[in-house]
């Protein structure tokens, strides 16, 4: 499960280097899945990303940690549908009215993430 951690973490570091360098089509891609069935959508994927942390968190350097931050997805998977969508519309308008330094500094946050996993699924140096 070391891989799915390693593809998470690249993920993470991709979108958020699309996002400081276009923070509109982020927004723009939100906005087209923002509806009740994707939000269903979303809440799945949530789940099974949680899933599969809570699993892979033993082959990880911290497993504690993964273990938690897999259950903390899980949780935001599970409340995602009690969101809603105009509240989802709210939220995305506030942050169009933000700027796009708000979500830069998002972004950001997501790319650190998306290193930490990366550092915590890779494999360990070989011995001399």
């Amino acid at each position: 499960m070391r891989w799915f951690g390693l593809a998470m973490g690249a993920l993470l570091i991709l979108v958020g280097a699309i996002t400081v360098a276009v923070p509109g089509l982020r927004l723009a891609v939100e906005r087209s899945i923002v509806t009740p069935a994707g939000l269903y959508a979303i809440a799945a994927v949530r789940i099974t990303v949680g899933l599969a942390f809570v699993l892979a968190s033993p082959a990880s350097r911290t497993p504690r940690l993964i273990g938690v931050f897999g259950l903390i997805v899980i949780i935001a998977g599970l409340s995602t549908p009690w969101f809603g969508v105009t509240r989802a519309q709210a939220l995305m308008n506030w942050l169009e009215n933000t700027g796009p330094l708000l979500m830069r500094v998002d972004a950001v946050v997501a790319m650190a993430i998306g290193v930490f996993l990366v550092y915590v699924f890779r494999l360990p140096p070989r011995a001399a």
